[in-house]
């Protein structure tokens, strides 16, 4: 593999042109056919099996007139909402309502078959249902703003929820996440390089390797339902993986050149060494991250292969694209030099790291203990996690729908945020025999209201709609919904054929939950298999891979200690911009994960690499572990400040689950690239010693020899290294 890298990146090197002239043209052509063809986010969440996925379908095919897209406008003052200047205030804004682009009906709050309109008569709502499901647009949110501004005249406060109010925020706009970790790893990088050709060439190469992901992404969203979130992940990792795979092979090259080799020779030596190691790296990303295919839920999936997507293309562009940069650019890729930043060597033997890391050796037991009891405090408030779907009561205190959802709680009640409907197949079951139903459900204590039962113009369908007494959010709706399931529901029908069903937020949050418990074995032992077989085809060991897998872990649980204690506990959520505690998204343990034992993977074979390549000239362990991480420690760290700055930037974001993700992914590097690898591997490489490169005589011969630092590319591309021992045979239990 190290021999095929090695020509691309000479060929690269040679020709540069043709090479950035096809990157360019496949940009284009992505973009112009993404334009044309590509397709826009579709939020539609399906849980095929499931209760509450099967009611919801039951009621969207037996009451298609109800089942298009709606937004609710809510009214608030002070005074009675009666007032006869506010009624014809609002009379005007409903006509008005009515003529807005799609628009096919508009509801009057005055109306006596509500409730629409609260007991003091002070807070109302008027609901818009819509003849498309596509998001809500800024036009229709500026129509409605137009509409309703006689009331507003009328000293009357116009809130908007669901795709109206999120319509509306968005047009507030402002810098996007992106671009601020764009700008922190342009610092970043050239702090690192100290040239701002040198700086330029990761973030070029990892711009036009999104721009393609990205209009990928939009293509497979023509054809099918992807989630904004998947963009948001996909935008996420693209920016922290393209730029830190470039990063490595261009100082691997800037290495070769200070060595006084000729340009292409640099270029394809480092492509063979550096980017062998970006190549299993990013191999094992994508192989984490697709592993959410065994989820079953389909979103998890749809997430998983646009974000592989967008590593691929990364990947891609890293062995190819900068390649022909590195050889357009010449050797002035250490042109145009930034002042007071002095170049550095890449081994130091009495650099920081390599003086920290000798500790760590020389005493790897006390430093192991003590990383480990840090790592397992942190992760302590894992064992209380609540997940849920954050709602607009998580939003920015600010913001219209957090106003409309405040407004509508004080007004109506917590659980008129959070409806649930129960549904009755009656499978020939007469009308009569659920007549108790209804009054079930009101005896229920934590039933605030209960609608007037609806039959299906067929009468083979019973629908009520149910108001707890609970926020969706508030355990105690969760178990309302366990209630009516095992208990009410089948105690009302007993004696009859009917089949009941409860579906809605919580009821969903449920049965997600249920199912992810069901698949979480066999995702973990998918991912961490995979990753382990990667590990010990690359490393030739059985306990280098053993150790990351359980590293990784400790980390990745930590981590997921972190998000608990600011999201769901609240402390410090303020810093971040959150108004107070928020759920963990039920699907955000399990893509993160992938996404998190994805990237550990990539830090630990950079510095494994390195360790290796040490042990395999000398044979001497401990010293190999200092050396390694001694000649790897800076450019990782500038790496993981890199990632760290990406991930970072998107807490930025006024959407909590958003913020959720970059905490989550930030802190995981944070302490990936301290605790564990400046810690835990050196003093788990030391304790091991020799025996960390063990393998089994019958795995020694069936394994391919990897040659991870490239040296079967060329007889000239490394000195020859000294034979490693024979582990196989003297390392106990050989064989």
């Amino acid at each position: 593999m190290s021999r095929l890298l090695y020509r691309i990146g000479h060929f690269s090197g040679r020709h540069p042109w043709r090479v950035i002239l096809t990157w360019i043209a496949i940009a284009a052509a992505a973009f112009l056919l993404n334009q044309s063809y590509g397709g826009t986010a579709d939020e539609t969440f399906k849980l095929p099996g499931v209760e509450s996925q099967k009611a919801a379908e039951a009621l969207e095919d037996k009451f298609p007139q109800e089942t298009v897209s709606t937004s609710n406008i809510i009214f608030h003052s002070d005074q009675d909402l009666t007032r006869p200047d506010v009624r014809a205030a609002m009379a005007k804004a409903r006509t008005d309502l009515a003529a807005i682009p799609h628009v096919v009906a508009v509801s009057d709050p005055y109306d006596a078959r509500g409730p629409t309109l609260s007991e003091d008569a002070q807070t109302g709502f008027t609901t818009l249902a819509f003849d498309t499901t596509d998001k809500n647009t800024a036009a229709q949110a500026d129509a409605a703003d137009r509409a309703t501004e006689p009331l507003r005249a009328a000293g009357v406060q116009v809130e908007y929820d669901g795709g109206l109010g999120y319509a509306k925020t968005a047009e507030e706009g402002g810098i996007s996440s992106e671009m601020i970790g764009v700008a922190c790893a342009v610092v970043i990088l050239a702090l690192a390089f100290g040239s701002l050709v040198a700086m330029s060439l990761p973030v070029v190469v990892a711009l036009v390797a999104i721009l393609i992901g990205f209009s990928a992404i939009g293509l497979v969203s023509g054809v099918m339902a992807v989630p904004e979130i998947t963009t948001i992940v996909a935008m996420m990792l693209g920016l922290g993986v393209g730029i830190d795979y470039a990063l490595f092979i261009l100082t691997r090259h800037r290495q070769n050149l200070a060595n006084g080799m000729p340009v292409p020779e640099a270029v394809g030596r480092a492509n063979a060494t550096a980017g062998l190691s970006v190549l299993f790296a990013g191999v094992t990303v994508i192989v984490a991250i697709t592993g959410l295919q065994l989820s079953g839920i389909r979103m998890l999936t749809v997430i998983g292969w646009g974000s592989a997507l967008m590593v691929t293309v990364t990947l891609l562009a890293a062995l190819t694209l900068l390649p022909a940069l590195l050889g357009l650019a010449g050797r002035r890729v250490n042109s145009l030099r930034i002042p007071f930043v002095k170049p550095k060597p890449a081994y130091n033997p009495r650099s920081k790291s390599s003086r920290w890391s000798a500790k760590v050796v020389a005493q790897p037991i006390r430093y192991g203990i003590a990383a480990v009891v840090l790592l397992g405090a942190l992760a302590v408030p894992v064992f209380s996690m609540h997940l849920g779907f954050p709602d607009a009561g998580n939003d920015a205190s600010t913001s219209t729908t957090r106003k409309s959802y405040d407004l509508l709680a004080e007004g109506f009640g917590p659980g008129v945020n959070g409806p649930l409907q129960v549904v009755i197949e009656m499978n020939g079951t007469a009308p009569a025999a659920i007549d108790g139903v209804g009054q079930a459900l009101k005896d229920d204590p934590g039933i605030a209201s209960v609608d007037a039962v609806a039959f299906s113009p067929q009468g083979d369908l019973a629908s009520f709609g149910v108001t707890p007494t609970t926020s969706p959010q508030n355990a105690k709706t969760g178990e309302l919904v366990d209630r009516l399931r095992q208990d009410l529901l089948p105690d009302a029908l007993s004696g009859t054929e009917a089949n009941p069903m409860v579906t809605g937020t919580t009821a969903m949050e449920a049965d997600l939950s249920a199912q992810l418990q069901e698949r979480m074995l066999w995702f973990l032992g998918a991912v961490i298999g995979l990753s382990f077989v990667i590990l010990l085809i690359v490393f030739r060991s059985i306990l280098v891979p053993l150790k990351a897998a359980l590293l990784n872990i400790l980390s990745i649980a930590a981590s997921y200690g972190v998000l608990v204690a600011v999201f769901q506990w609240g402390w410090g959520a303020g810093l971040i911009g959150l108004d107070g505690s928020v759920p963990i998204m039920p699907l955000a343990p399990m893509l993160m994960f992938a996404v998190l034992f994805g990237l550990s993977m990539d830090y630990e074979v950079f510095l494994l690499s390195r360790v290796r390549e040490q042990f395999q000239r000398h044979g001497d362990a401990k010293a190999a572990v200092v050396e390694g991480v001694g000649s790897t420690a800076r450019v990782i760290t500038s790496a993981a400040l890199i990632m760290i700055a990406v991930f970072g930037a998107f807490v930025l974001n006024d959407e909590a689950t958003t913020k959720l993700f970059g905490v989550g992914l930030s802190v995981a590097v944070i302490l990936d690239v301290t605790l564990v690898r400046m810690v835990l591997v050196p003093a788990a490489m030391s304790l091991l010693g020799r025996h960390a490169w063990w393998l089994p005589r019958r795995l020694h011969r069936i394994l391919p020899d990897i040659h991870l630092e490239g040296d079967d590319a060329d007889d000239l591309l490394l000195p020859t290294p000294v034979p490693p021992p024979d582990l196989a045979a003297t390392a106990p239990g050989a064989g």
